[in-house]
């Protein structure tokens, strides 16, 4: 009996989009009479008019069924917006690596996203915009080399840091 051909298996995408958001980012447009934005299911850059890179809050969970590790916050999941023609925009969200496993994990995003987005959309439809509070403190340091955002060179804490992460930066610091 011949064997079934296997299938190569394709990596996991670093990133993802979330359409299914995309209501709750129009509920926060409506005010506005900007309702009419969709989103555009296309994920690549064709087309693009504008974008702009920013980070979101999210939870991790590792989906490595042999790792012990319990998941994790994230208050710099990088975030790429991008404006199209016809009134059309999507997100891309840079996914995370498990500290402790390596393993490639999609977030669960809170409300920011949809804030985010939508701050970002009236932007740049001339909707006058005082920029949100954010609360940037963070629990722990950020490893550019478990951000897939930072790999991309979409991740605004990476480029903030100047090319090398908190611990590179202690390190390099302690040899002085």
């Amino acid at each position: 009996m011949p064997s079934k051909p296997t299938k190569k298996r394709q990596p996991p995408k670093p990133w993802s989009m979330f359409p299914a958001l995309h209501e709750q980012v129009q509920s926060l447009l409506e005010n506005d009479g900007l309702s009419f934005i969709t989103f555009h299911p296309h994920d690549n850059e064709t087309g693009q008019i504008d974008y702009k890179d920013t980070n979101v809050m999210g939870r991790f969970v590792c989906r490595n069924p042999t790792c012990k590790a319990s998941g994790w916050s994230s208050k710099a999941v990088a975030i790429t917006i991008r404006k199209f023609p016809d009134n059309k925009y999507n997100a891309r969200i840079y996914h995370q690596r498990c500290k402790r496993c390596n393993a490639l994990s999609r977030p669960k995003l809170d409300d920011s996203y949809a804030e985010r987005v939508a701050y970002r959309l009236k932007k740049w439809h001339g909707v006058p915009m005082t920029p949100p509070d954010y609360d940037d403190t963070s629990k722990g340091p950020h490893n550019k080399a478990l951000c897939e955002g930072c790999k991309a060179g979409h991740c605004i804490v990476g480029k903030r840091l100047g090319g090398g992460d908190v611990e590179e930066l202690t390190a390099l610091f302690a040899t002085l």
